[in-house]
């Protein structure tokens, strides 16, 4: 088991991720600049611990680099102190548009150049993964590395290996959501969610997807996930619960 001083959470404007509740993190999904800011305001009143912009609904938009930053900037103002994690999901893992080469990389180092995101998710599989996760690092902006799988779940060996992936590329947080097909396939992300807690330092943000998998987004701190997604307004994935139903029932696992 992974020595307690040795974990090793992230901790951005005073929300920590690996000690504690699991936090609440909110997507905002607009593909304009002032839809951006419209949804942003009744989930800044809804006080997530974080607030995930999904790039990639802004640039399906029409959003260029330029406008991507513009964006960005203004959306940090609209925060009022909420830590931002940027997010670019590319069409192979559930997002907006295909992203397969250095466009991802280019807006991802605008971004940081702009000094926007507190946190920068970086998808696992994608041709730039190194490079983007050296950018941020060099910019001192932690990487949640992620992966998604739409398509089924995978054995509980390949969900850990997949994880211990993200862990040997450097990533500071490691995500994995998956698509289950029976109530089975829930209990193999759990069970791969406390195997891996077990084995790393870093902290864990692991799901179950649809409805089957919403007990995953409950309960999942009980198993060693770190955060979990809630809505207000629309959901960016499947099973995303509303923000004070996530609460009450966080309440009531973790007092």
């Amino acid at each position: 088991m992974t020595d307690l001083d040795a974990s090793r959470p992230v901790t951005v404007r005073g929300v920590t991720l690996g000690t504690g509740s699991p936090a609440v993190i909110v997507p905002l999904t607009a593909r304009s600049h002032d839809e951006l800011l419209h949804q942003a305001a009744p989930v800044v009143a809804a006080r997530p611990d974080l607030i995930e912009w999904r790039v990639d609904h802004l640039m399906a938009g029409g959003a260029d680099v330029t406008a991507v930053v513009e964006a960005g900037r203004a959306l940090v103002e609209a925060l009022g102190g909420l830590p931002l994690l940027a997010t670019i999901r590319t069409g192979a893992e559930g997002g907006e548009l295909p992203m397969p080469g250095e466009e991802y990389l280019a807006i991802y180092r605008a971004l940081l150049d702009a000094r926007v995101p507190d946190l920068l998710d970086v998808e696992l599989m994608h041709a730039t993964a190194d490079q983007t996760i050296a950018l941020a690092h060099a910019a001192g902006v932690p990487v949640i590395a992620s992966n998604h799988d739409f398509d089924g779940t995978p054995e509980q060996a390949e969900i850990e290996r997949r994880l211990m992936a993200m862990a040997d590329r450097g990533a500071d947080v490691l995500k994995i959501a998956v698509m289950p097909r029976a109530p089975e396939d829930v209990l193999t992300l759990l069970a791969a969610t406390v195997a891996a807690r077990r084995r790393v330092a870093q902290p864990l943000i692991t799901m179950s997807m649809a409805g089957t998998g919403v007990v995953s987004r409950l309960a999942g701190g009980v198993f060693g996930s770190a955060a979990t997604f809630g809505t207000v307004g629309a959901a960016s994935a499947p099973g995303q619960v509303e923000i004070g139903a996530l609460r009450t029932a966080l309440d009531l696992i973790h007092g």
